[in-house]
């Protein structure tokens, strides 16, 4: 089928069992509210226009705690004002997805126009110390399958996942076949196996995560924004303030390989191996190959995965690498942490464009040519 990059998100939230859309419409993310506003309601779901994305964000978190899976889209400046909640979802660990689709900022900026400048918003926008997990896609088909695997890690590890697009993947159209329901993995979240007595709603589990039960089910517990016990109670003991953080952090870093998503083109002899995201990565892929044809030895390491940054995958180009080469829509954001991860032993090289015009391929070789 012929899709848009926002009809596709709205597929695969709808494939993953999104039965909730609270939001603000913005551009260019309103395709996804306007498409929802008629689906959700034809399956029996529930969309709200709210008054502002704060209240959007505080909706989206309470259909999620009534055992909902429940999700927002969004843009630069409506992505700013649901920073508050964000924490509260991550401290309370409430599953939730939230789609930014990147425009030109700061402030209202560039409305209909791409841009990456929201890269390190969606991984430290909200305050103190917290996990996130931040996926990123640069075809209409990872549109529709990141949105699925978005809920499946948000359900799985109790924490909100952000999906990062930019105005031309959301809105670009391209010819996609998507896989058939049986070929779909879907993740639901972990229901309690005892009675609501025994329930114990933030216990320290083997694998971070614990049971999550639906408000109206008969389990009670106590939600709060504060750090908080097992039970949920705020509490401010350091013997338990320590632990309960350092699960939030553990639930997500012992389980990388299961979040980080990318994809090593030509890069098992490349000695120049480009490093990009969104739509610069089908520029990106273009000069590579280019570049190939050309003689020159040049892969790319797609990142589907921004956050946890996937430091394994560029170790792992590092290995033949003597050049890596970071085009981004912004001033650096993804670059430094390639320069932190790189730590001297290749030469990194950063190519940035903030005029809301896409970084090309042709712009990309230059750049490659002139270091060589």
């Amino acid at each position: 089928m012929l899709l848009q990059g926002n009809e596709a998100v709205v597929k695969g939230a709808l494939r993953a069992g999104c039965r909730f859309f609270a939001g603000y419409p913005i551009t260019p993310a309103t395709e996804i509210s306007e498409i929802l506003s008629v689906k959700l309601p034809a399956l029996g779901g529930t969309f709200i226009q709210m008054e502002d994305e704060i209240a959007s964000m505080g909706a989206v978190i309470g259909a999620s705690l009534a055992g909902v899976k429940a999700m927002t889209a969004t843009s630069g400046p409506g992505f700013s004002l649901m920073q508050e909640n964000l924490g509260f979802a991550v401290i309370a660990e409430v599953p939730c997805v939230v789609v930014n689709v990147m425009r030109g900022g700061p402030s209202t900026g560039l409305p209909t126009y791409p841009a990456q400048g929201d890269v390190m918003q969606a991984r430290w926008g909200t305050h103190g110390d917290h996990p996130v997990i931040v996926l990123s896609a640069s075809t209409v088909r990872e549109c529709y399958l990141l949105t699925v695997k978005a809920f499946n890690l948000s359900e799985r590890f109790r924490n909100p996942v952000i999906l990062l697009l930019d105005e031309v993947v959301a809105h670009m159209r391209e010819k996609v076949a998507l896989p058939t329901e049986d070929e779909i993995q879907i993740v639901d979240r972990m229901k309690p196996k005892v009675p609501p007595e025994w329930y114990i709603p933030y216990e320290d589990t083997p694998s971070g995560v614990p049971a999550m039960a639906n408000f109206g089910e008969g389990y009670r517990y106590h939600v709060t924004g504060l750090t908080h016990d097992v039970r949920g109670f705020p509490t401010g003991r350091p013997d338990e303030i320590g632990p309960f953080i350092s699960r939030l952090f553990r639930k997500i870093s012992q389980n990388m390989s299961e979040i980080h998503i990318g994809e090593f083109y030509e890069t098992e002899d490349a000695d120049v191996v480009i490093i990009a995201y969104g739509c610069v990565a089908r520029s990106a892929k273009r000069a590579a190959r280019d570049l190939r044809e050309k003689g020159m030895k040049v892969g790319l390491l797609k990142m589907n995965t921004l956050w946890p940054f996937m430091r394994s995958a560029v170790e792992r180009v590092l290995e033949t690498a003597r050049m890596l080469v970071v085009p981004e829509m912004n001033m650096g954001q993804i670059s430094r942490e390639v320069k932190r991860v790189n730590q001297g032993k290749a030469s990194v090289i950063a190519v940035n464009k903030i005029d809301g015009t896409v970084i090309t391929p042709e712009e990309i070789t230059r750049r490659i040519m002139e270091e060589a």
